[in-house]
């Protein structure tokens, strides 16, 4: 069993993972890490290295670092070791080998996964070892990387994004003298040119385990190749290395720019920033290509970037501009923020390939693949101007689903073929349905998505500062609301639990999921019912399972705000 120290760390002779206290772990984390925010606040960087430093060879961050490893969408990809950790006795040894005396990565394996422009794109996969090692000193970095960061930057940092980049580029625009030109910016091969001398001695780390990752090099078809710029990319740590890397563009811009002065009020410049792609807005083409421009340009060069020629432009708001899925463009005066048409065109061709691809699965198989991918290209676009772009989405699916029916039953009426796959429901006459294990399943309609005004984040809350812990509940609680809209019995339940899962006490977010427990296993006869459930994170579930070892398993008590008794 896992007990506490007298100072409130966690125990470092655990070695059953279910018997972890998550509580305790993350409670010990979050703690260290705010007082890393409260030290850079106050500039004292040495106590900064030793808050890093302690909390890197703590108990709790290792724990944390390797659940969340063991968590994340790659976890049964190995890497050039072939090891997964797939079971709770691998995750528990592998807490023991976190440790920075002796550690040597190992290469990376290269992949290439296809781009969207038929290109194909470089991928390392470290072995997992590497990735606990560099989701452990994440821990320690992040909260740096948070209290220094540019305001309005949005990718890859918590709490933040695609929405909040969006509403800052109509924040800029969409006054009546906002400027009317716009600096594309792109960073050619960024994550694969970062300078590694650069990054040596800016990075606030640990720099010799930052030294053998940048150098670790990768393996491709059995032959060893070194790494001589870039950051490891495929790894936890990776973003924010490059994050750190491009923050100071925005600060920059602004102390050559100030809006305080008439000078600088009358340049007009903004800066939105989301990974490594960027917008700059001036007053007019000559200011952003004569000044703007080399500004950044230079900005890159020290950090061994360059622009990218191709996909470096300046554009007038008038002819408009496509960021980050979306086209920016006034008319007649008027800012409208609209799906990219490049956006509807690959969101098209992937529904469609799903459908061709499933000639053969029965249509209540194929909605369930197809409705994933609709909500998720939906839910993107639910803050922009969408609704009449929905309505051509839903045609397009709706003619390729025809199709699809059609060649299944070339002998059959057209009749028939509607009355097999489609039906009135909702006011709609043309609804794709199915089944799937005997449930009737239809299709989501992209226009049944409620539009909703995205609000922005505040350019300066930082998710580890405990000054601003209210705020972020209260976003997401207004977030979740969103998301479980129209599903009662979880909305209900998430309340119950003020949005908290009860075995760890961290927040249950779309990003983490959940599973539904019930309390009394309804294999002992507990009843479905909503004061038999609970909201627990998949791995808290599994933990709860794991550790029930009597053929009785425990009876607990949901409380409110207060956890499951008999849980740590």
């Amino acid at each position: 069993m896992t007990a506490a120290c007298p100072a409130g760390a966690v125990s470092r002779s655990a070695t059953d993972w279910h018997a972890i206290p998550w509580r305790k772990v993350y409670r010990e984390v979050r703690r260290l890490q705010a007082r890393i925010v409260q030290a850079v606040q106050a500039g004292r960087w040495g106590k900064v290295k030793a808050l890093q430093r302690l909390l890197a060879r703590s108990f709790s961050a290792r724990a944390l670092a390797v659940r969340r490893v063991t968590e994340a969408t790659g976890r049964r990809t190995p890497g050039v070791d072939g090891e997964t950790w797939d079971t709770p006795a691998s995750r528990a040894a592998a807490i023991s080998r976190l440790r920075q005396h002796g550690y040597r990565p190992k290469p990376l394996r290269r992949i290439y996964i296809p781009k969207k422009n038929n290109k194909l794109r470089p991928l390392g996969i470290p072995a997992m070892l590497d990735r606990a090692q560099q989701a452990l000193h994440l821990l320690t970095l992040d909260p740096v990387a948070e209290t220094t960061a540019d305001p309005n930057s949005y990718g890859f940092r918590k709490e933040r994004s695609t929405a909040d980049a969006i509403a800052q580029c109509f924040i800029a625009l969409a006054k009546r003298h906002a400027p009317e030109w716009i600096l594309e910016g792109d960073i050619k091969a960024c994550f694969d040119q970062i300078s590694h001398a650069w990054l040596e001695r800016h990075i606030p780390m640990d720099r010799a385990v930052l030294h053998k990752w940048l150098k670790a090099g990768y393996l491709e078809r059995q032959a060893f190749h070194p790494t001589i710029a870039g950051t490891p990319q495929g790894g936890p740590i990776s973003p924010v290395l490059a994050n750190l890397t491009l923050d100071g563009i925005e600060r920059l811009l602004t102390e050559r720019y100030p809006k305080q002065t008439r000078a600088g009020n009358r340049a007009k410049v903004n800066f939105v920033r989301f990974a490594d792609d960027f917008i700059v807005t001036g007053s007019s083409k000559e200011l952003l290509e004569h000044e703007v421009k080399p500004l950044i340009a230079a900005f890159l060069a020290e950090r061994g970037l360059e622009l990218s020629p191709e996909k470096t432009h300046i554009t007038h708001i008038n002819d408009g501009f496509d960021f980050l899925g979306q086209n920016v463009r006034k008319y007649h005066g008027k800012l409208l923020i609209t799906p990219s048409k490049k956006n509807i065109a690959a969101f098209l061709t992937k529904v469609r390939g799903l459908i061709k691809t499933h000639r053969q699965t029965p249509a209540g198989e194929l909605i369930a693949v197809i409705n994933p991918v609709i909500r998720g290209w939906a839910n993107h676009h639910r803050h922009v101007v969408s609704k009449r772009t929905y309505s051509d989405i839903d045609r397009a699916i709706f003619q390729a689903l025809w199709r699809w029916a059609k060649r299944r039953h070339l002998s059959k009426a057209a009749g028939w073929r509607k009355a097999r796959y489609f039906q009135a429901s909702g006011g709609r006459n043309w609804v794709f349905f199915g089944e799937v294990e005997g449930q009737r399943k239809q299709l989501r309609s992209a226009f049944s998505t409620p539009i909703q005004r995205h609000t922005k984040l505040r350019a300066e809350a930082n998710p580890y500062d405990p000054a601003w812990e209210t705020y972020f509940e209260q976003r997401l609680s207004a977030t979740m609301t969103g998301k479980l809209q129209g599903q009662r019995q979880l909305m209900a339940l998430w309340k119950a639990q003020d949005g908290l899962c009860p075995v760890c006490n961290q927040p249950l977010t779309d990003e983490t999921g959940w599973h539904l427990h019930h309390i009394i296993w309804r294999s002992h006869g507990g009843p479905d019912t909503a004061e038999n459930r609970v909201m627990l994170h998949p791995t808290c579930h599994y933990s709860i399972h794991a550790r029930t070892t009597s053929e009785e398993p425990p009876r607990l008590a949901k409380r409110r705000s207060g956890g499951l008794s008999g849980m740590p």
